[in-house]
């Protein structure tokens, strides 16, 4: 495609809604709501099922948790409301 960049999705920040919902803000300005409890019966995400781990996250590009898990920003956008 010329004249065309693609564009790297990317999280920008997360804020903390309650519950295991994050509202997530990506690098193309909009925002996201986003439920992640249907990931918690995964084993890389069954320890965030306790609050006190789950709100354990930082942003780097995409969300990750002090356990070592993460999640795709892709993911996060295309599951988000």
């Amino acid at each position: 495609m010329i004249g065309t960049e693609a564009t790297i999705l990317l999280v920008t920040s997360a804020e903390y809604l309650g519950g295991h919902t994050l509202l997530c803000t990506f690098n193309n300005g909009e925002k996201r709501k986003v439920d992640l409890s249907p990931l918690l019966e995964l084993p890389a995400y069954k320890d965030l099922k306790e609050e006190a781990e789950f709100v354990r996250y930082g942003v780097d590009g995409t969300v990750f948790w002090a356990n070592g898990a993460d999640i795709a920003p892709e993911y996060l956008f295309e599951h988000g409301v």
